[in-house]
């Protein structure tokens, strides 16, 4: 019974020891078997540039160009900091934009005066280091990796911890820096506290603190212009992903019905997201119903459990909602009536936004102005109307790496520009709340839009509700 009990302790033991990946203490006179260390990762055996090396070049060298004609200096990237703790990284857009690298910690220094790129690096990525386990954190280079550089078609590269030195000859040197910082005052915290609200104001922040006598000044206008005209292969990439948020939103549409929820539709529209490849949300979906859908999204984000009502006949629902594809974002929105039957005040307010985003869509060609655009779409708004509508630069905003892409804002328009036209109105006296919003590339001879495979007439959205029951 003795002999019984201790195998099947052992039977126990060494099930759990293979559970736990734990190699049982081998028995007496036998030779443990030898430890294999986990080799050190490779880079690029776990990311790969987007674009080709020459691409991110291409970008470099224009915005030398555009340096030089607004003054020179040395312009400074930073890109994201360093996560590992249950977030996907996610690199910064203007690192992205001009390396293409998902490098954390890192600074980009694109010198206009010399025409050149410096990459200020780390020599290893923490996120893979880890003394105590070291099995399954064996390392990774990045500044101790030739290969980087190569990639990049980046010449300099020097170790992150020499960039206050660098910082301090340019100053001996009277070097000028710039930083991609749109002009505006930092908000501050309570007592007056400074809260850097990115690592551009973090890093102005400490060239503030650290070389108050280093010259530092706006260069968002510049890379502003550059990265508002897309190449073809981004304009690619934004129809693919507005192409599946139009997928999305017809399915979800599918599922709305009186009592089912908001949270329901989001479910449904970011499964589908992620059924067609997106790899994550632009922003966090908006779909909200009846008193819900007269709020912008600000204000129904501003408490943690708001939005989630259960919509009933005779209501509203509205999608303001994208997805992001190897990068690049969408963002279309669309109203449904919960009924599948819009009331005809609600259709009638539907159809009179409908002709506004018509005809801006009708005006958009290159040589526009965005101011343009903004007058002729408060023409068309009957008078009754206008107080209702939300205005802005244009009825809309630029589309790329994110849903706010930068553009200046007395730019004209050129082909590869690309951003949404969305007339909202918000009538809280009838409680009437309509949304429109699509994505349009202005092209030589007007704009297309990107969307359109979404219908836009209150009939066609009509039969979409309620598709999947």
């Amino acid at each position: 019974m003795r002999r019984f009990l201790a195998a099947s302790c052992l039977l126990v033991l060494g099930c759990v020891a293979r559970s736990l990946d734990v190699i049982p203490p081998t028995a007496p006179g036998t030779r443990a078997p030898d430890y294999v260390p986990t080799p050190e990762q490779s880079f690029f055996d776990w990311t790969a540039l987007q674009f080709s090396a020459e691409t991110y070049a291409a970008r470099r060298e224009r915005l030398v160009r555009l340096l030089r004609n607004t003054g020179g200096g040395v312009l400074l990237i930073p890109s994201r900091a360093a996560r590992s703790h249950g977030e996907t990284f996610r690199q910064l857009n203007d690192f992205e934009y001009l390396t293409g690298l998902e490098l954390p910690d890192s600074v980009l220094a694109v010198d206009a005066n010399h025409g050149e790129s410096i990459l200020f690096l780390p020599r290893v990525d923490s996120r893979f280091e880890n003394p105590a386990r070291s099995n399954d954190f064996p390392g990774r280079k990045l500044g101790a990796d030739p290969r980087i550089a190569e990639h990049a078609g980046i010449s300099q590269t020097r170790p992150i911890g020499t960039l206050e030195e660098t910082l301090g000859s340019w100053t001996t040197l009277g070097r000028e820096v710039r930083l991609a910082r749109k002009p505006s005052p930092v908000a501050a915290g309570p007592q007056g506290w400074r809260h850097p609200t990115s690592e551009v104001e973090s890093l102005a922040m400490h060239l503030e603190d650290q070389h108050p006598d280093l010259p530092v000044r706006s260069a968002w206008e510049s890379l502003a212009a550059l990265r508002a005209v897309k190449e073809p292969a981004e304009i690619a990439a934004i129809r693919r992903a507005c192409a599946i948020t139009s997928s999305a939103i017809i399915h979800a549409a599918g599922f709305v019905r009186d009592r089912v929820d908001e949270r329901t539709l989001e479910a449904e529209l970011e499964a589908e997201f992620k059924r067609q490849g997106a790899q994550r949300r632009a922003f966090d979906s908006i779909i909200k119903s009846g008193p819900n859908s007269l709020w912008p999204w600000r204000i129904l984000a501003a408490h943690y459990d708001r939005r989630n009502r259960s919509m009933r006949n005779g209501e509203l629902v509205v999608f303001d909602v994208g997805c992001e594809l190897d990068h690049y974002a969408s963002d279309v929105g669309r109203t449904f009536p919960v009924s599948g039957r819009f009331l005809p005040e609600q259709r009638r307010r539907l159809e009179m936004i409908t002709d506004v985003s018509a005809a801006i869509l009708a005006a958009v060609r290159p040589g526009q102005s965005l101011r343009s655009l903004q007058d002729l779409a408060e023409a068309r708004i009957p008078e009754a109307e206008r107080p209702y509508m939300q205005t802005g630069l244009f009825f809309g905003h630029p589309l790329g790496l994110n849903v706010g892409d930068p553009i200046p804002e007395n730019a004209l328009l050129e082909p590869g520009m690309v951003f949404t036209v969305e007339p909202w109105y918000y009538n809280h006296v009838e409680g009437i709340s309509v949304f429109l919003e699509d994505v349009v590339v202005v092209t030589p001879d007007g704009c297309e839009n990107l969307t359109a495979q979404l219908p836009r007439d209150p009939e066609a959205l009509e039969r979409m509700v309620g598709a999947a029951y």
